[in-house]
């Protein structure tokens, strides 16, 4: 037992070291190497090494200037925590707005790892052809509207639209749902393609705006 004390120890030392890293990354939101190592009490060369083991877990992402954010798994484990059901909840009633003046089916969804987004929950649309229950299905953030959302891709009007992306004849239009600086989720109202004008494109989009800025707000 004791020949293997040095070792725990050594073990115990790193996972708090990554551990205060992770939560650095998490407070600040955006953080160089060097503002982490300081603000972790740790050497840039150790710092550095545990950043590249939270990336490689998704726990951190690395932005183009070399700056450190928080993960997509940092996010799916801070709504894990606060649980999906708190979410599910925070967002019913907002969704069955967006359902009652639109009549088409609202959807939220999370980040999931590997650039992908997950639907946690729907409440369905009024008509009789509406879209089938995606709930549990993991979506690529690249060819979605509620991926574009998850990235922050919004452009100008503060919603993105997108057709044929996850299913053909659907067209889907999001936006994401914001805690300060950072999208913990997205909301979105998915149309069969025949249904949907530039004016109805439009009015849900301003709709889905007001809904999600009133979450956190």
């Amino acid at each position: 037992m004791t020949e293997t004390a040095p070792k725990a120890d050594t073990t115990t030392r790193t996972a708090e070291r990554a551990l205060t890293l992770l939560s650095v990354v998490c407070e600040k939101g955006s953080v160089t190497l060097g503002e982490a190592a300081k603000a972790a009490d740790l050497s840039a060369s150790t710092a550095l090494r545990l950043l590249r083991t939270l990336e490689s877990t998704n726990f951190v992402r690395r932005d183009d200037d070399g700056s450190y954010r928080p993960g997509a798994t940092v996010v799916q484990l801070g709504v894990l925590a606060l649980s999906q059901e708190s979410l599910v909840a925070l967002c019913r009633d907002p969704m069955t707005r967006i359902v009652e003046q639109t009549g088409e089916s609202a959807y939220l969804s999370v980040p999931a790892p590997g650039r992908q987004g997950l639907y946690i929950a729907i409440v369905e649309g009024t008509h009789s052809v509406r879209h089938a229950n995606w709930v549990g299905r993991k979506f690529p953030v690249e060819s979605s509207a509620s991926g574009s959302a998850l990235q922050g891709e919004v452009g100008d009007h503060g919603y993105c639209v997108v057709s044929d992306g996850v299913e053909r004849d659907v067209t889907a239009i999001a936006t994401p749902i914001r805690v300060g600086e950072r999208i913990v989720g997205a909301l979105s109202v998915v149309v069969p393609s025949y249904r949907i004008t530039p004016q109805n494109i439009d009015s849900i989009g301003r709709l889905l705006l007001i809904e999600t800025h009133s979450l956190y707000n």
